[in-house]
């Protein structure tokens, strides 16, 4: 079987999060990812957050598996022109500097596009044409001006991160997509063109539903809300769905920090919940049996439930529920998740071996395609494949070995 990119070949110019999480995406799917490093330095993350030494970082192996390394220092013009020819043989180019960073180093699009008129350049930005253009954007502040902190946490406390990386991967994905739509119109019109996420936008779309209750709020408080009173914005809902069918998080046996399960109560599932509880009383009674009914004391509602739950494992509230056909889904700690055999055996968490680092976990690509089976394969050392890739760009083992002398590889 062929991968899905095969032959589309990806200059990786990313570094840290949002941009390699696209890069190792495409990467996954079978694209040639070739990822331009400064030599001796490379991608920060290689050194960041170091467990192991003179290894690189788990932060930089989990976020550029299935990738080739080339060290070109693009202030030479020997390293100008290693990173031209590269240009001239690529379908995208991928990038998350900061802005007019590859305009300085002499590539802006216009020099890009005349290297190359067939070239994607895609990139990520913090935020889009505006007064935050220049600003600098990290994870967090992504959350915090996309709409994700101001709607996350209890109404009691404080503006709350979530620990999805919905500002770096969640930008990177979105990337993705416009990447992919890219070159699938360039097959029609056979030139290239710029696609661009700002990191704002992204979590912006990934909150879209806390945009539509801030509409909602003009025509009176939001019932599904567990809050007791409503101002003029969406206020912070604690472990409310916040959609047309009430959920909570339950604490369950035995009462450590992870031990609890998320409940969802559909108009279905009531009379089940009510059995399983000792509450079959509540099946009929009109002050219950409705949701209409429950709507105003959804604490009392998850109340009676948590008693029964915090006499029993998540696990085995899970089965019983899930026998039932009752949505529910025990909160899974990192270490659980990292231990778990069904991910295992799905592929969604992988062991890799590092000749540095030796074995360690990573995700595995969560997009299955039935023609395009996927194989993660260890992140490169730096510069691991310069001569490699130089030699399939036309450069004699002679011209790899000048350049490197000069300093421009």
């Amino acid at each position: 079987m062929t991968s899905a990119l095969e032959g589309v070949r990806v200059v990786d110019m990313t570094h840290v999060q949002s941009g390699p999480s696209a890069t190792q995406m495409m990467a996954w799917l079978g694209a040639d990812v070739i990822k331009v490093e400064v030599p001796g330095r490379g991608d920060v993350t290689r050194g960041q957050l170091r467990d192991v030494p003179d290894a690189d970082s788990l932060y930089f192996t989990m976020l550029n598996c299935n990738k080739r390394s080339i060290t070109v220092n693009l202030k030479s013009d020997g390293g100008r022109e290693v990173f031209t020819r590269l240009v001239r043989d690529a379908d995208v180019l991928v990038e998350n500097f900061g802005p007019g960073v590859l305009d300085r180093l002499g590539f802006d699009w216009e020099t890009l596009s005349g290297v190359n008129e067939r070239l994607v350049v895609a990139s990520v930005k913090g935020f889009g044409e505006g007064k935050y253009a220049n600003f600098k954007a990290y994870e967090v502040v992504a959350q915090a001006m996309g709409g994700a902190m101001s709607t996350t946490g209890f109404e009691d406390g404080p503006p709350t991160a979530t620990g999805a990386q919905i500002g770096d991967s969640g930008t990177g994905i979105h990337l993705v997509a416009g990447i992919l739509a890219a070159l699938l119109q360039r097959e029609r019109t056979g030139r290239g063109q710029r696609v661009s996420v700002a990191m704002q936008d992204a979590v912006l779309n990934l909150c879209r539903v806390k945009l539509r209750d801030q509409q909602r709020l003009a025509a009176g408080p939001l019932n599904e809300y567990p809050n007791e009173s409503f101002g003029d914005e969406v206020p912070r809902s604690g472990n409310a769905s916040g959609g047309g069918q009430p959920g909570w998080a339950l604490k369950c046996a035995p009462g450590g920090p992870n031990d609890y399960i998320y409940i969802i109560i559909q108009p279905p599932g009531w009379a089940p919940l009510c059995e399983l509880t000792g509450n079959p009383d509540l099946i009929e009674d009109p002050e219950w049996a409705t949701p209409e009914a429950r709507l105003g004391k959804l604490d009392k509602v998850f109340a009676l439930i948590e008693e029964w739950t915090s006499r029993h494992s998540k696990w085995e509230v899970m089965e019983k529920l899930n026998s039932r056909n009752i949505p529910c889904g025990p909160i899974l700690s990192t270490k659980e998740l990292i231990e778990d055999e069904t991910l295992a055996d799905l592929g969604s968490v992988v062991s890799v071996d590092h000749p540095k680092r030796g074995a360690f976990k990573t995700v595995g690509c969560p997009i299955r395609m039935s023609e395009s089976p996927v194989s993660v394969e260890r992140s490169p050392l730096l510069g691991e494949h310069t001569a490699e890739v130089m030699e399939s760009l036309g450069y004699s083992p002679d011209e790899v070995s000048a350049l490197r002398e000069a300093g421009a590889i």
